[in-house]
């Protein structure tokens, strides 16, 4: 574990994985040289990528964002009062936007507690923890940086007693494979005491044209997202695949209910990736999938608490359940 000792107020704890989780090459090898092909949605956030999000979050077809933002305006004060946080943990941090909301709300309360931010990028979270730091004078960020998935198990989270406030925001569960997703709302239970919550973040099934907008606005900027993966392994692994050569698609699957993202070859063409020392064959019209974006009913929720060991104690509703923030205890 690292610790920077300045500022007083900000420190850097770089957390050891669990568990080992393949590398870009490992996943491409695994992903790209067959058929069926996919690839990891971690991919996309280089410098780039994290820029397009940005973009695609202010876009008027991505709802989420406004959503999220829009519940957490009205009821961060409720969750705040209602749990009374000593610390608040969030997994996948980002720029730490959102979570100003439940600060805000802290410091109306007169509650303060402490802010451990998990990330993979260390900069952003350190600069926005910076941020925090400079507009909170009580506020104290721990700063995590880490894969969680490769597991949670060794965050460096105190055993004082006080209750934590754990925040899963951003609709991220449903990037995750059923499977996947309940492992690891498991994982994040077993780090849980009496007292502690989870905010969650899900996104709810709606009509179609409006899930299929949100992921291919008419910017141009979710298209850029999806194909920026390419750059990224042609930088990283010594490939030569067409940018040009490739559409972006989002659908909705009905039956899985959820959107999925891929990449589509334009004509046939071979790819070379010399850091793996292999090429492949794509054939006009084939596809690469590149993310999932589950989408959830009420049913559907119960179900990935209840197998999970998570028990409901507040849901927040957006509009006509188009997003919904799920306040949950241990069961």
């Amino acid at each position: 574990m690292h610790r920077d000792a300045s500022p007083v107020r900000l420190a850097h704890h770089r957390v050891a994985p669990e568990r080992r989780v393949p590398d870009l090459a490992e996943d491409a090898r695994a992903g790209l040289l067959a058929p069926p092909r996919s690839m990891p949605p971690k991919y996309f956030y280089d410098e780039r990528g994290s820029r397009l999000f940005e973009a695609i979050c202010d876009t008027p077809e991505y709802y989420p964002t406004r959503a999220e933002a829009a519940l957490l305006t009205d009821v961060s004060e409720r969750v705040i009062a209602d749990i009374r946080p000593a610390h608040v943990v969030e997994l996948g941090s980002g720029n730490s936007h959102k979570t100003r909301h439940l600060f805000a709300a802290c410091e109306r309360l007169g509650i303060h507690p402490r802010y451990w931010p998990f990330e993979v990028s260390p900069q952003i979270m350190l600069d926005s923890a910076a941020a925090l730091i400079a507009d909170y004078d009580w506020l104290h960020v721990e700063a995590m940086s880490g894969d969680y998935t490769a597991g949670l198990g060794n965050l460096p989270l105190p055993g004082d007693g006080g209750r934590r406030l754990i925040l899963f925001l951003g609709g991220t569960i449903g990037n995750f494979e059923p499977a996947q997703a309940d492992a690891f709302l498991a994982e994040i239970v077993s780090l849980m005491a009496p007292g502690d919550a989870l905010l969650l973040g899900l996104d709810r099934v709606k009509d179609v044209a409006t899930l299929e907008a949100a992921y291919d606005d008419a910017a141009g900027y979710t298209a850029a997202f999806n194909k920026n993966l390419i750059n990224v392994i042609n930088r990283e692994l010594g490939g030569d695949m067409p940018v040009a050569g490739y559409r972006h698609r989002a659908v909705f699957d009905r039956t899985l209910s959820r959107i999925e993202m891929r990449l589509v070859a334009e004509y046939a063409h071979r790819v070379r990736l010399e850091a793996l020392g292999a090429d492949f064959e794509i054939a006009a019209g084939e596809e690469i999938l590149t993310e999932i974006s589950r989408k959830f009913s009420q049913e559907a929720i119960t179900g990935l608490l209840g197998r999970a060991g998570l028990r409901q104690t507040a849901h927040y509703p957006y509009g006509d359940d188009q997003y919904s923030l799920v306040l949950a205890v241990r069961d």
